[in-house]
């Protein structure tokens, strides 16, 4: 099975391969796949040269460069390794090499840019092993963990360094945007060196007048990066976002911690204590008040969350109904009083600030879960770095979640690649 190249045009090539039959359809299909490898291996080599000099002297900043001649190199493509000779060059005092071809192929340590794409998509989803065994099985393209490791912390190094600089568009939707969330939470994550430590998610979720979510931006920053740096990407955001869909309404959603609300008030019109958090209180003063009578508890607690999700000033008359079991229960201290006076701080704390108005928001079709910042912990954050085993640097940390952040948020990991085809990896870096 050999590919060779029968045929080249200013604008085009030809490759022939021949591709033997297998003994079954699996057989066949691997052989195939084999064989295309094979030929892009080829394409690639040839297209590579197109990127190269003349060989003429060339001028790089104040420096004067010539050429050492043609070289040859290992570069590695979605199809396998192949070997090019390319010109490098040298100034008359010596010193670090320049290879045309690289710049303008934008290689990436030795990686072509979609090679590198591809590897640092999946280093975004997957450990090492567990990329290495999806490329070869999808792909037969088999790679070294090591170089697998490399590129994708160098493309997300990129990503990570470019995070406050880069802007990234937001598409254009075919709905028209009537609302839009801000959101951000914090998760454990376990560091190598101080343990468990916070890890910082943020959303911006676009929804139609339907209450339809059509789009959401998602930022995340490791234990280590500075809170007052996050809050500061997300304003960013924010910001980017308020020049497309300026006449939206823009509600903060979070789970009713204190410092959530000082960010959330200065950028959004409303603000909405999570619907689900509250029932969670719920639940626990219902744990509480009838702690031996299952039945009339849940019909009590079923009650008030419709109640609560749907009936104007709901939240008020649950409140003075939890404060007068406070005056009537004979027990005044341990966890029953505990979880009864939570419940009860909680919604003072939320209906004095008008955060659990669900019923007239429902009825509008405004969103009054923040859910989808609780799931992009899970998402951004747990599923690859919170698996068993794994303890991080704050560094690996850091460039996996810029680049799940720009994987998660649809159209951003092609922009990125524009940008990085657009100005060359190594200006970029």
């Amino acid at each position: 099975m050999a590919a060779r190249i029968v045929k080249t045009s200013s604008d085009t090539l030809t490759v022939e391969v021949q591709i033997p039959f297998g003994r079954s359809l699996l057989e066949s299909e691997e052989l195939i796949q084999q064989a295309l490898n094979e030929a892009g291996t080829v394409a690639t080599a040839q297209t590579l040269e197109r990127f190269d000099s003349d060989g003429s002297p060339i001028e790089v900043g104040a420096l004067k460069f010539t050429s050492k001649g043609r070289l040859p190199k290992n570069y590695q493509t979605p199809y396998g390794e192949t070997r090019v000779e390319r010109h490098v060059y040298q100034s008359a005092t010596g010193g670090k090499t320049y290879c045309p071809l690289e710049v303008t192929g934008r290689i990436i340590m030795t990686a072509t840019p979609r090679f590198a794409k591809i590897l640092s998509y999946k280093y975004a989803d997957l450990g090492l092993s567990r990329l290495c065994q999806d490329l070869e099985i999808s792909n037969g393209r088999k790679v070294l963990r090591s170089y697998a490791h490399k590129i994708g912390e160098l493309v997300g190094s990129v990503a990570e360094l470019k995070e406050e600089v880069w802007t990234y568009q937001t598409p254009v939707l075919d709905s028209e945007i009537a609302t839009v969330t801000v959101g951000l939470d914090g998760t454990c994550m376990l560091m190598r060196e101080e343990g468990w430590r916070e890890a910082m998610v943020g959303t911006v979720a676009l929804y139609d007048k339907e209450g339809e979510r059509q789009h959401t931006i998602y930022i995340g920053a490791s234990p280590e990066y500075g809170k007052e740096t996050f809050l500061s990407r997300l304003e960013t955001e924010i910001a980017d976002v308020k020049k497309n869909y300026g006449m939206a309404l823009y509600i903060g959603l979070a789970d009713g911690a204190k410092g959530n609300w000082v960010f959330l008030e200065k950028h959004t019109e409303k603000q909405v204590v999570d619907f689900y958090h509250a029932t969670e209180y719920l639940t626990d003063a219902a744990d509480a008040y009838f702690e031996k009578n299952p039945k009339e508890r849940k019909a009590w607690l079923d009650a008030r969350c419709h109640d609560l999700k749907h009936k104007r000033g709901a939240a008020h008359r649950i409140l003075r109904e939890m404060d007068e079991w406070t005056v009537s229960v004979p027990w005044k201290e341990g966890p029953r009083w505990d979880k009864l006076k939570g419940a009860l701080d909680y919604f003072m704390n939320n209906t004095d600030k008008n955060r659990m108005s669900y019923g007239e928001y429902v009825k509008e079709n405004l969103p009054i879960g923040s859910g989808v910042t609780e799931a992009a912990c899970k998402v951004i954050v747990k599923q690859r770095l919170c698996n068993s085993g794994m303890r991080w640097k704050d560094k690996g940390a850091r460039v996996v979640l810029s680049l799940r952040c720009l994987t998660h948020t649809p159209g951003r990991w092609n922009q990125f690649w524009e940008k990085i085809d657009q100005y060359g990896f190594q200006m970029a870096a």
